[in-house]
């Protein structure tokens, strides 16, 4: 069981420091804006907080991200969303037996890993995106890799995207930030 209160707490720090004007800039995602990201954080946190509960939840893979769905207030309902997430993992039995995200059978224990690493990749990329500093725990970062390390899923840019080289010398946040498939020298400049 890992503590996700500080993981969510961050991200929602985060959050609430992104301006609107941000809001249309790149990511690391190649794919997604800031505000896409952000409603893409919003959509793990209550499905994830509902998986931890018991809920059913989605099935399948979740709705692609959109900066349109974030409504007056986004901040403010992401931050509690982030704080229900936590509580809800904070309870042991979040932990325990099977759960489905994104389509795919997992033990609790590897949905809530899922739910660290979702915090703390996006947290980077939230926080490289809109120029505020991240400093997540080594033992959060550490935990991150070890799931993203060992986690079975293709390479194809859904969940990770093809590893990317660090240096020797990279720090753990850079090392885990190449292999979830984003450079860790990525700047939106």
């Amino acid at each position: 069981m890992i503590d996700l209160r500080p993981a969510a707490a961050r991200t929602a720090e985060l959050l609430q420091n992104v301006g609107d004007d941000q809001l249309g800039a790149p990511t690391p995602c190649s794919a997604s804006t800031v505000g896409d990201l952000a409603d893409h954080v919003g959509t793990v946190a209550k499905a994830f907080a509902a998986k931890a509960i018991g809920g059913a939840g989605t099935a399948g893979p979740p709705p692609a991200p959109s900066a349109a769905n974030l409504e007056p207030g986004w901040r403010e309902r992401m931050a509690g969303d982030l704080d229900v997430l936590a509580a809800a993992w904070a309870e042991p039995s979040a932990w325990e037996g099977m759960t489905t995200a994104g389509g795919i059978d997992m033990p609790g224990a590897v949905a809530g890993l899922v739910v660290l690493d979702e915090l703390i990749v996006h947290g980077w990329d939230l926080a490289v995106s809109t120029g505020q500093p991240y400093d997540p725990h080594p033992d959060e970062i550490a935990a991150a890799t070890e799931f993203a390390s060992t986690f079975d899923a293709p390479r194809d840019g859904r969940l990770f995207g093809p590893v990317v080289a660090v240096r020797d010398d990279a720090l753990a946040l850079e090392r885990l930030i190449g292999l979830t498939g984003r450079d860790p020298a990525w700047s939106p400049r």
